[in-house]
Protein backbone atom coordinates (compact mmCIF):
# COMPACT_ATOMS: atom_id res chain seq x y z
CA UNK A 1 0.00 0.00 0.00
CA UNK A 2 1.17 3.76 -0.82
CA UNK A 3 0.32 6.87 0.86
CA UNK A 4 -1.54 9.06 -1.02
CA UNK A 5 -3.43 12.45 -0.64
CA UNK A 6 -6.56 13.58 -1.88
CA UNK A 7 -8.24 17.25 -1.84
CA UNK A 8 -12.42 17.49 -1.33
CA UNK A 9 -13.69 21.25 -2.02
CA UNK A 10 -16.75 22.37 -0.20
CA UNK A 11 -18.39 25.72 -0.35
CA UNK A 12 -18.74 27.57 3.40
CA UNK A 13 -21.22 29.98 4.59
CA UNK A 14 -19.05 32.44 6.58
CA UNK A 15 -21.10 34.94 8.80
CA UNK A 16 -20.07 38.09 8.80
CA UNK A 17 -17.66 38.57 11.52
CA UNK A 18 -16.10 35.05 9.98
CA UNK A 19 -16.05 36.89 7.04
CA UNK A 20 -14.00 40.31 7.86
CA UNK A 21 -11.53 37.72 9.35
CA UNK A 22 -10.88 35.66 6.27
CA UNK A 23 -9.94 38.68 4.58
CA UNK A 24 -8.18 40.37 7.46
CA UNK A 25 -5.83 36.64 6.65
CA UNK A 26 -5.75 36.73 3.19
CA UNK A 27 -4.32 40.39 3.39
CA UNK A 28 -1.93 39.62 6.19
CA UNK A 29 -0.87 36.36 4.07
CA UNK A 30 0.13 39.07 1.49
CA UNK A 31 1.40 41.28 3.40
CA UNK A 32 3.89 38.98 4.90
CA UNK A 33 4.69 37.50 1.15
CA UNK A 34 5.69 40.89 0.11
CA UNK A 35 7.70 42.21 3.20
CA UNK A 36 9.74 38.82 3.25
CA UNK A 37 10.35 39.22 -0.28
CA UNK A 38 11.12 42.71 -0.31
CA UNK A 39 13.48 41.97 2.31
CA UNK A 40 15.12 39.18 0.62
CA UNK A 41 15.70 41.49 -2.54
CA UNK A 42 17.09 43.81 -0.56
CA UNK A 43 19.35 41.67 1.92
CA UNK A 44 20.47 40.09 -1.12
CA UNK A 45 21.88 43.07 -3.13
CA UNK A 46 23.60 44.69 -0.29
CA UNK A 47 25.56 40.95 1.15
CA UNK A 48 25.30 38.50 -1.59
CA UNK A 49 22.88 36.00 0.22
CA UNK A 50 19.78 34.50 0.87
CA UNK A 51 18.14 36.51 4.14
CA UNK A 52 16.21 33.59 6.38
CA UNK A 53 13.59 35.04 8.29
CA UNK A 54 10.11 34.23 9.66
CA UNK A 55 6.44 35.67 9.88
CA UNK A 56 7.43 35.63 14.05
CA UNK A 57 10.07 38.73 13.31
CA UNK A 58 7.19 40.84 11.81
CA UNK A 59 4.73 40.39 14.47
CA UNK A 60 6.74 42.31 16.65
CA UNK A 61 6.32 45.79 14.89
CA UNK A 62 2.69 44.84 13.00
CA UNK A 63 1.03 43.54 16.01
CA UNK A 64 -1.87 43.06 13.72
CA UNK A 65 -0.50 40.10 12.51
CA UNK A 66 -1.33 38.62 15.58
CA UNK A 67 -4.77 38.68 15.29
CA UNK A 68 -4.17 35.78 12.55
CA UNK A 69 -3.85 32.37 12.11
CA UNK A 70 -0.19 31.44 12.65
CA UNK A 71 -0.10 28.85 10.35
CA UNK A 72 -1.42 30.57 7.06
CA UNK A 73 1.37 32.98 7.78
CA UNK A 74 4.04 29.96 8.35
CA UNK A 75 2.58 28.73 5.36
CA UNK A 76 3.59 32.08 3.11
CA UNK A 77 6.81 31.41 4.53
CA UNK A 78 7.23 27.50 2.85
CA UNK A 79 5.70 29.05 -0.24
CA UNK A 80 8.13 31.67 -1.05
CA UNK A 81 10.82 29.00 -0.05
CA UNK A 82 9.51 27.16 -2.50
CA UNK A 83 9.21 29.55 -5.10
CA UNK A 84 13.06 30.57 -4.64
CA UNK A 85 13.96 26.88 -4.90
CA UNK A 86 12.24 26.27 -7.84
CA UNK A 87 13.57 29.88 -9.63
CA UNK A 88 16.71 28.98 -8.97
CA UNK A 89 16.52 24.63 -10.19
CA UNK A 90 13.87 25.49 -13.28
CA UNK A 91 14.47 27.14 -16.06
CA UNK A 92 11.11 27.88 -16.89
CA UNK A 93 10.34 29.39 -13.41
CA UNK A 94 10.26 32.80 -13.29
CA UNK A 95 11.16 35.43 -10.29
CA UNK A 96 9.06 35.23 -7.19
CA UNK A 97 6.49 38.78 -7.78
CA UNK A 98 4.85 40.73 -5.32
CA UNK A 99 1.52 40.11 -4.62
CA UNK A 100 -0.69 42.50 -5.75
CA UNK A 101 -4.45 43.25 -3.84
CA UNK A 102 -7.02 43.25 -7.29
CA UNK A 103 -5.05 40.73 -8.93
CA UNK A 104 -3.69 38.14 -6.64
CA UNK A 105 -6.56 34.92 -5.74
CA UNK A 106 -7.65 34.86 -2.18
CA UNK A 107 -6.67 31.92 0.00
CA UNK A 108 -4.65 30.84 2.65
CA UNK A 109 -3.90 27.43 4.27
CA UNK A 110 -3.67 26.17 7.68
CA UNK A 111 -2.62 22.54 8.71
CA UNK A 112 -4.11 20.87 11.74
CA UNK A 113 -2.42 20.56 14.62
CA UNK A 114 -4.02 18.48 17.71
CA UNK A 115 -7.58 19.54 17.63
CA UNK A 116 -7.56 23.18 15.81
CA UNK A 117 -9.53 21.85 13.13
CA UNK A 118 -12.41 19.45 12.75
CA UNK A 119 -15.77 18.58 10.48
CA UNK A 120 -18.96 17.08 10.38
CA UNK A 121 -22.33 17.24 8.65
CA UNK A 122 -22.93 20.83 8.97
CA UNK A 123 -19.81 22.43 10.41
CA UNK A 124 -16.13 22.65 9.98
CA UNK A 125 -13.96 23.95 12.74
CA UNK A 126 -11.09 26.65 11.72
CA UNK A 127 -8.45 27.97 13.99
CA UNK A 128 -9.17 32.11 15.21
CA UNK A 129 -12.50 31.72 12.73
CA UNK A 130 -14.01 28.88 14.85
CA UNK A 131 -17.43 26.98 13.95
CA UNK A 132 -18.10 27.40 10.05
CA UNK A 133 -21.21 26.57 8.20
CA UNK A 134 -20.23 23.98 5.46
CA UNK A 135 -22.12 22.18 2.34
CA UNK A 136 -20.64 18.46 2.84
CA UNK A 137 -22.02 17.02 -0.48
CA UNK A 138 -19.61 14.07 -0.42
CA UNK A 139 -18.33 12.12 2.71
CA UNK A 140 -14.07 12.11 2.99
CA UNK A 141 -12.02 9.58 3.70
CA UNK A 142 -8.57 9.90 5.72
CA UNK A 143 -6.32 11.65 7.86
CA UNK A 144 -6.93 15.66 7.40
CA UNK A 145 -3.63 17.45 7.06
CA UNK A 146 -4.37 20.83 6.11
CA UNK A 147 -7.22 23.26 4.69
CA UNK A 148 -7.31 25.75 2.14
CA UNK A 149 -9.48 28.83 2.54
CA UNK A 150 -10.25 30.72 -0.45
CA UNK A 151 -12.92 33.15 -2.20
CA UNK A 152 -13.98 33.31 -5.83
CA UNK A 153 -13.97 36.77 -7.73
CA UNK A 154 -17.97 36.15 -7.20
CA UNK A 155 -18.00 36.29 -3.51
CA UNK A 156 -18.39 32.30 -2.79
CA UNK A 157 -16.21 31.06 0.06
CA UNK A 158 -14.41 27.70 -0.61
CA UNK A 159 -12.83 25.55 1.88
CA UNK A 160 -10.29 22.34 0.12
CA UNK A 161 -9.16 19.52 2.75
CA UNK A 162 -6.94 17.70 1.96
CA UNK A 163 -6.88 14.18 3.60
CA UNK A 164 -3.82 11.51 3.53
CA UNK A 165 -4.87 7.87 2.87
CA UNK A 166 -2.93 4.26 2.13
CA UNK A 167 -3.59 3.63 -1.16
CA UNK A 168 -4.67 -0.29 -2.24
CA UNK A 169 -3.11 -0.57 -5.80
CA UNK A 170 -4.88 -3.57 -7.63
CA UNK A 171 -2.68 -5.68 -9.99
CA UNK A 172 -4.19 -5.71 -13.65
CA UNK A 173 -4.64 -8.91 -15.68
CA UNK A 174 -3.29 -8.96 -19.37
CA UNK A 175 -6.32 -8.04 -20.80
CA UNK A 176 -6.36 -4.54 -19.44
CA UNK A 177 -7.44 -2.06 -22.65
CA UNK A 178 -5.41 0.90 -23.50
CA UNK A 179 -6.14 3.78 -25.16
CA UNK A 180 -3.89 6.56 -26.92
CA UNK A 181 -5.78 10.47 -26.86
CA UNK A 182 -4.00 12.65 -29.59
CA UNK A 183 -4.51 16.76 -28.43
CA UNK A 184 -7.33 18.55 -31.00
CA UNK A 185 -7.80 22.18 -30.61
CA UNK A 186 -11.19 21.63 -32.02
CA UNK A 187 -12.68 18.97 -29.90
CA UNK A 188 -9.95 18.11 -27.40
CA UNK A 189 -8.17 14.82 -28.63
CA UNK A 190 -9.06 12.26 -31.11
CA UNK A 191 -8.24 8.54 -29.49
CA UNK A 192 -6.70 5.88 -31.27
CA UNK A 193 -9.81 4.73 -32.66
CA UNK A 194 -10.77 7.72 -34.09
CA UNK A 195 -13.43 8.55 -31.86
CA UNK A 196 -13.93 12.45 -30.48
CA UNK A 197 -15.85 13.67 -27.33
CA UNK A 198 -17.72 16.57 -29.18
CA UNK A 199 -16.53 18.75 -26.52
CA UNK A 200 -18.89 22.23 -26.08
CA UNK A 201 -16.36 25.27 -26.53
CA UNK A 202 -18.30 27.40 -23.48
CA UNK A 203 -15.99 30.46 -23.84
CA UNK A 204 -16.77 30.61 -27.54
CA UNK A 205 -20.88 30.27 -27.13
CA UNK A 206 -20.60 32.72 -24.37
CA UNK A 207 -18.38 35.22 -25.88
CA UNK A 208 -20.52 37.91 -27.38
CA UNK A 209 -22.77 37.74 -23.89
CA UNK A 210 -19.26 38.90 -22.38
CA UNK A 211 -18.37 41.34 -24.83
CA UNK A 212 -21.91 43.13 -24.48
CA UNK A 213 -21.45 42.98 -20.62
CA UNK A 214 -17.66 44.09 -20.82
CA UNK A 215 -17.98 46.76 -22.71
CA UNK A 216 -20.67 48.43 -20.66
CA UNK A 217 -18.65 47.90 -17.27
CA UNK A 218 -15.92 50.17 -19.21
CA UNK A 219 -18.90 52.78 -19.83
CA UNK A 220 -18.96 52.56 -16.43
CA UNK A 221 -15.30 52.91 -15.46
CA UNK A 222 -14.83 56.65 -13.23
CA UNK A 223 -10.64 56.89 -14.23
CA UNK A 224 -9.51 58.48 -10.88
CA UNK A 225 -13.06 58.97 -9.06
CA UNK A 226 -14.36 56.39 -6.53
CA UNK A 227 -16.36 53.61 -8.67
CA UNK A 228 -20.34 53.77 -8.73
CA UNK A 229 -22.53 50.96 -7.15
CA UNK A 230 -24.09 50.67 -10.90
CA UNK A 231 -20.10 49.90 -11.66
CA UNK A 232 -19.50 47.10 -8.70
CA UNK A 233 -22.82 45.20 -9.53
CA UNK A 234 -21.54 45.68 -13.27
CA UNK A 235 -18.28 43.87 -12.66
CA UNK A 236 -20.19 41.30 -10.08
CA UNK A 237 -22.19 40.11 -13.49
CA UNK A 238 -19.69 40.02 -15.52
CA UNK A 239 -17.55 37.73 -12.36
CA UNK A 240 -20.40 35.52 -12.68
CA UNK A 241 -20.51 34.95 -16.28
CA UNK A 242 -17.02 34.08 -15.86
CA UNK A 243 -17.11 31.69 -13.06
CA UNK A 244 -20.55 30.05 -14.82
CA UNK A 245 -17.47 29.30 -17.87
CA UNK A 246 -15.46 27.71 -15.61
CA UNK A 247 -17.55 25.43 -13.51
CA UNK A 248 -19.09 23.84 -16.81
CA UNK A 249 -15.86 23.27 -18.09
CA UNK A 250 -14.70 21.52 -15.19
CA UNK A 251 -17.96 19.53 -14.80
CA UNK A 252 -17.31 18.68 -18.45
CA UNK A 253 -13.84 17.41 -17.92
CA UNK A 254 -14.73 15.84 -14.69
CA UNK A 255 -17.05 13.50 -15.79
CA UNK A 256 -14.99 12.72 -19.65
CA UNK A 257 -11.58 11.77 -17.56
CA UNK A 258 -13.64 9.18 -14.89
CA UNK A 259 -15.21 7.53 -17.71
CA UNK A 260 -12.22 7.26 -19.31
CA UNK A 261 -10.59 6.13 -16.31
CA UNK A 262 -13.35 3.89 -15.88
CA UNK A 263 -13.00 2.41 -18.81
CA UNK A 264 -9.47 1.72 -19.78
CA UNK A 265 -6.61 0.43 -17.78
CA UNK A 266 -3.41 1.97 -19.96
CA UNK A 267 -3.91 5.75 -21.44
CA UNK A 268 -1.06 7.17 -23.24
CA UNK A 269 -1.77 11.13 -24.01
CA UNK A 270 0.59 13.76 -26.09
CA UNK A 271 2.26 16.13 -24.06
CA UNK A 272 1.85 19.52 -25.13
CA UNK A 273 3.36 22.62 -24.03
CA UNK A 274 -0.02 24.47 -23.77
CA UNK A 275 1.72 27.72 -22.68
CA UNK A 276 3.64 28.30 -25.58
CA UNK A 277 0.16 26.96 -27.82
CA UNK A 278 -0.94 29.78 -26.11
CA UNK A 279 1.38 32.66 -26.90
CA UNK A 280 0.26 31.60 -30.69
CA UNK A 281 -1.72 35.00 -32.64
CA UNK A 282 -4.60 33.15 -33.93
CA UNK A 283 -4.72 30.10 -30.54
CA UNK A 284 -5.31 32.19 -27.19
CA UNK A 285 -8.93 31.99 -26.76
CA UNK A 286 -9.02 28.44 -28.39
CA UNK A 287 -6.65 27.01 -25.99
CA UNK A 288 -8.12 29.07 -23.03
CA UNK A 289 -11.37 27.27 -23.99
CA UNK A 290 -10.05 23.70 -24.90
CA UNK A 291 -8.78 22.95 -21.34
CA UNK A 292 -6.51 20.43 -22.26
CA UNK A 293 -3.91 21.19 -19.16
CA UNK A 294 -6.95 20.74 -16.49
CA UNK A 295 -7.99 17.52 -18.15
CA UNK A 296 -4.20 16.13 -17.84
CA UNK A 297 -4.43 17.27 -14.70
CA UNK A 298 -7.89 15.20 -13.46
CA UNK A 299 -6.42 12.12 -15.62
CA UNK A 300 -2.69 11.82 -13.86
CA UNK A 301 -4.47 12.19 -10.24
CA UNK A 302 -7.69 9.96 -10.83
CA UNK A 303 -5.20 7.15 -12.28
CA UNK A 304 -3.51 7.25 -9.43
CA UNK A 305 -5.94 6.79 -7.49
CA UNK A 306 -7.12 3.76 -9.58
CA UNK A 307 -4.12 2.11 -10.08
CA UNK A 308 -4.16 2.96 -13.50
CA UNK A 309 -1.58 3.83 -16.01
CA UNK A 310 -1.14 7.24 -17.94
CA UNK A 311 2.02 7.87 -20.05
CA UNK A 312 2.87 11.13 -21.31
CA UNK A 313 4.35 11.03 -25.12
CA UNK A 314 6.98 13.49 -26.77
CA UNK A 315 4.68 15.11 -30.23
Amino acid sequence: MATAYKAYKYRIYPTDEQAQLFQKTFGCCRFIWNMMLSDKIDYYNKEKMMLKCTPAQYKKKYDFLREVDSLALANVQLNLQSAFQKFFKEKKAGFPHFHSKKKTRKSYTTNKVGNNIDINDRYIKLPKVGIVRIKKHREPYGVLKSVTVSQTSTGKYFVSILFEYENQVQEKNDTAKSVGLDFSMKELYVDSSGNEPSYPHFYRKKERRLAREQRKLSKMYRKGLPQSNRYYRQKMKVNKLYEKIANQRKDFLHKLSRHLVDTYDYICIEDVDMKAMSQCLNFGKSVHDNGWGMFTSMLAYKCEEEGKHLQKIDK
